[in-house]
């Protein structure tokens, strides 16, 4: 099998994982292709390096690869999407971060887990992502108009709140005065907008989330809209310009400037094994078990 891996760090968070994973690979006599960044900090830091010399580098991808690991938390995964685009490579992450939503493979599971891949045994979770489009058009943002989890609108060198006028489908729904506002997929649902009050959502909904950060509207609330909808932004403030994040990355835009979001084209696959679940994610990261009732 063609395998990808991609990460961020070789330190004492990843050392462990980095090693069995490649350890497991050489051990299979895998086709393993290390994105060239992370090569080299292997490369630089790993005294086992020798070991891993069949292995070698991408820099981009192709639709030739069957699967790519991501080792690092849910942000590695988000910036392993860039990769990955609209090619229909499975990913599958190995968590040495935190919470890890999207990096659910634990260090000690991680031989059982790729074996399992290798032997077909595992189930899709096809995630949708949002577009965007801005008028006048923004050169970073037409290169990398895609986001997994949310797109997101803030404030930016000012503690003053912006307005964030909104529409849905060319129909008014308010102006968000607030310190900005995060669109969600079902997969960012776990993520920025949780943090802010918006719902869980299970990954296979069709919607997406709008949920203002720190309103003063205080009856503004999270909505759940269709992800049929298409989303028209305009913001207003006393700075002449505003943050614009898409997952990981982030730039700036005038204000005034119309921001269109609306579902992608495309979907990213996710790999779950057999015996693991979103439910059961659910369960381990936001501890819904730990009530002694259950």
């Amino acid at each position: 099998m063609k395998i990808a891996v991609f990460g961020r760090f070789y330190n004492e968070a990843t050392i462990n994982s980095v090693e069995r994973l490649f350890a497991y690979l050489v051990e299979k006599n895998a086709d393993a292709y290390i994105e060239t960044e992370f090569f080299n900090v292997i490369k630089s830091n790993s005294p086992n390096f020798d070991k891993y010399t069949s292995f070698k580098t991408f820099d981009t991808l192709d639709k030739s690869f069957d699967f790519l690991v991501s080792i690092g938390g849910d942000g590695t995964i988000l910036r392993a999407v860039i990769y990955i685009q609209d090619l229909g490579i499975p990913i599958i992450g190995v968590n040495t971060g935190r919470l890890g939503f999207l990096a659910t493979i634990q260090v000690g599971q991680i031989e059982k887990a790729i074996q399992d891949i290798m032997d077909g045994h595992y189930k899709i979770s096809e995630r949708s992502l949002l577009s965007v489009e801005t008028e006048p058009e923004n050169k970073d943002i037409k290169k990398l108009n895609f986001a997994l989890n949310e797109v997101a609108i803030s404030r930016k060198n000012t503690t003053s709140m912006i307005t964030v006028e909104t529409y849905l489908d060319d129909e008014y729904l308010t102006s968000y005065w607030s310190d900005g506002l995060i669109v969600s997929t079902p997969t960012g649902s776990t993520g920025y907008s949780l943090s802010c009050g918006g719902p869980v959502i299970t990954p296979r909904t069709n919607s997406f989330v709008l949920a203002p950060i720190a309103p003063h509207n205080l009856s503004a609330r999270p909505l759940i809209i269709p992800d049929n909808t298409e989303i028209h932004l305009k913001v207003a403030g006393r700075e002449e310009n505003h943050l614009i994040s898409l997952d990981s990355r982030i730039t700036t835009l005038d204000n005034g400037t119309l921001i269109k979001i609306k579902k992608a084209d495309f979907n990213i696959k996710m790999i779950e094994l057999m015996d693991e679940s979103f439910l059961d994610t659910l369960r381990k990261k936001l501890l819904w078990g730990e009530d002694k009732r259950n």
